[in-house]
């Protein structure tokens, strides 16, 4: 399988997606698989669900022409249909969380059994680590974990499907130069079937993908991992998930972090995600997934770069220039990164810069406030913005400078 095929197979999958996905939402609000609006959620209407199917259509099609019938092969489709029918389940009934987890479960056990499974990584610095046998039960953790990763953070228009689709074509074009043209198609058939889904679901959808959509995508990208990078010896192997899925590890791990803090179960709803905070800096939802879609394809666009750019000569010795260069990607990426999670998670800016201009001027309103955070988001000027004082400060203490 080459480059050529890689092309049509997204194509394939593309078209079967955009052509189905009208077909999935009519049966969707036909038999009350429709998700209604939601103080915590962003959507303004009732929308149907079930959007995985579509995405399932494109892939099993695409598959079906491109992909070698093989154990693996075999074990990843069957999978993908097993956890698609879990998710649609849970769309339409609403599965008990356990339930739903042992169908993950299940789901990530059958491509690991077919031989999808890490048996060694190789770690920067430290060289090849053996798994043996643990290697599988390894494999089906990280299965789960990058389902539940995706579904996560699906909470807005176009989100999931978009950050999705950029991940794959980055592990298409890596796992073609470390020479796995099978993980490379089938993740350009990923691609491919989100993106055809995506003309339906970006802002304003007429559907989601649902739990059916957002697992069956997390599956198939943990798949893709694990055939195109993790089964090889490189050190990209580790690295470039790590860095090509980041924005979804992110968003999942502030989150969870968030409700153990507050002893809550991991599992629970909030609207803490990062596509709540930017609504609630004022973004649209189609500027906060192009936010994230730049930022997702930045850190792609870095982990293909680790891959491409010879900074070494394979044997230790490091190429200044090119290395040079390397880092100078790096820190632009780190750049915006910081950005974002400072703007999102550290200064939560609309509340400290109400809290600032109010000090400077006392009769500033929440008009002049809106305007002002709205200039600093568009330029990305902000002044020094300092935490107010804790609410139980003396009034000495809030005039204080």
């Amino acid at each position: 399988m080459n480059e050529l095929d890689a092309v049509f197979a997204f194509l394939v999958a593309l078209a079967v997606a955009a052509v189905t996905t009208p077909f999935v939402a009519r049966l969707a609000t036909r038999i009350g698989a429709v998700d209604e609006p939601r103080e915590r959620g962003l959507a303004a209407r009732a929308t149907p669900l079930l959007g995985g199917l579509a995405i399932l259509a494109g892939v099993l099609v695409a598959s079906a022409i491109w992909l070698p019938i093989t154990d693996e092969t075999r074990g990843i489709l069957l999978g993908a249909a097993l956890i698609a029918a879990v998710g649609a389940i849970d769309d339409v009934i609403d599965l008990p969380p356990q339930w739903k987890l042992l169908g993950q479960v299940v789901a990530a056990i059958i491509p690991v059994a077919a031989g999808v499974k890490v048996e060694n990584i190789t770690f920067p610095f430290l060289g090849a680590i053996q798994f043996g046998d643990v290697g599988g039960v390894l494999t089906v953790f990280g299965l789960v974990a990058l389902m539940n990763v995706v579904n996560f953070s699906d909470g807005v228009d176009g989100l999931a499907a978009g950050v999705c689709a950029i991940s794959a074509v980055a592990f298409s074009i890596i796992a073609f130069d470390l020479g796995r043209g099978g993980a490379a198609v089938l993740a350009a058939i990923v691609a491919g079937a989100a993106l055809g889904f995506l003309i339906h679901n970006f802002h304003p959808a007429s559907i989601f993908m649902g739990d059916c959509g957002a697992l069956l995508l997390g599956f198939l990208l943990g798949c893709v991992a694990v055939q195109g990078s993790l089964k090889t010896n490189a050190l990209i192997a580790l690295v470039g998930p790590l860095a090509i899925l980041a924005v979804p590890f992110l968003d999942t791990g502030f989150v969870i972090a968030r409700r153990l803090k507050y002893r809550r179960a991991p599992w629970s709803a909030d609207a803490q995600h990062f596509h709540h905070r930017f609504s609630r800096i004022g973004f649209s939802q189609r500027r906060t997934v192009l936010y994230l879609y730049a930022w997702t394809v930045l850190l792609a666009g870095l982990a293909v770069a680790l891959r491409f750019i010879p900074y070494t000569d394979n044997h230790g010795n490091i190429d200044a220039a090119w290395f040079a260069l390397l880092i100078a990607l790096g820190l632009v990426v780190l750049a915006a990164s910081i950005y974002l999670v400072v703007v999102l998670e550290i200064l939560k800016l609309k509340r400290l810069r109400a809290w600032q201009l109010r000090r400077a001027d006392p009769a500033t309103t929440e008009h002049e406030i809106d305007v002002q955070v709205e200039r600093e988001l568009e330029t990305g000027e902000f002044g020094a913005v300092a935490p107010p004082p804790p609410p139980d400060a003396a009034p000495a203490q809030r005039a204080a400078p």
